[in-house]
C-alpha cells in the first residue's frame, strides 16, 4: 500500500466538508490502509483524516497506544461526537501544519458514535489524549484546523521546534 502525501496548509481540500460514507467497499478498506500507512510513517503521528490526504469521505484513524498503552487503534468512519465533559487546556500540532503547535482547549471526555470498516455501528466513551485525538480528526472532516480553535493566532502559534524545546 502506497504512502499518501499530507496535504499542507493552505490546500483548499483542507477547508472542505467530508461526505459520509454510505457504501462499505474495499475501497473503504484501502483507503484506511491507507491512511494507517501514511500515519505510521509520520515521526509523530496519533491520528489523521481523509482529508489530510485529498479524500473528501469522513474517515479517520486514531492510535494513541504510543502515548497511552492501553489504548487500541481506531478505524474510525462516519465518527459522530454524542457528548464532551471537561474542557481542558492542550497544546496540539497538526500533520498539516508541521511547523507549528498552540494551546487550546479541548474536552476530556467524549461520547462518540462511529461505524466499523464493514458499517456496524459502535458507540463508546474515552479520555484524556484519545478523546483529545479523535475531537483533532473529526474538525478535519468538517473543514475546521486546530488554530481555528486557538485564541490568540499572533502570540500562541509557536514554530514546533520552539516548543518541543520548552516541553
Amino acid at each position: 500500500m502506497p504512502l499518501a502525501k499530507i496535504r499542507l496548509f493552505p490546500d483548499i481540500v483542507l477547508r472542505k466538508k467530508s461526505e459520509a460514507v454510505s457504501v462499505f467497499s474495499h475501497e473503504v478498506a484501502r483507503i484506511f490502509k491507507t491512511l494507517d500507512k501514511t500515519m505510521e510513517a509520520q515521526p509523530s503521528g496519533i491520528g489523521i483524516a481523509a482529508p489530510q490526504i485529498g479524500i473528501l469521505k469522513r474517515l479517520v484513524v486514531v492510535d494513541v497506544s504510543s502515548r497511552d498503552p492501553k489504548a487500541k487503534r481506531l478505524y474510525l468512519a462516519n465518527p459522530e461526537i454524542l457528548e464532551a465533559k471537561n474542557p481542558v487546556p492542550s497544546r496540539e500540532g497538526c500533520m498539516s501544519l508541521p511547523e507549528y503547535t498552540a494551546p487550546l482547549k479541548r474536552f476530556d471526555w467524549i461520547r462518540v458514535r462511529w461505524q466499523d470498516h464493514e458499517g456496524k455501528f459502535c458507540e463508546n466513551t474515552t479520555s484524556g489524549i484519545e478523546a483529545i485525538c479523535i475531537q483533532h480528526e473529526v474538525d478535519h472532516l468538517n473543514g475546521i484546523l486546530f488554530f481555528d480553535r486557538v485564541a490568540a493566532l499572533k502570540t500562541d502559534m509557536i514554530p514546533r521546534r520552539m516548543s518541543s524545546r520548552k516541553e
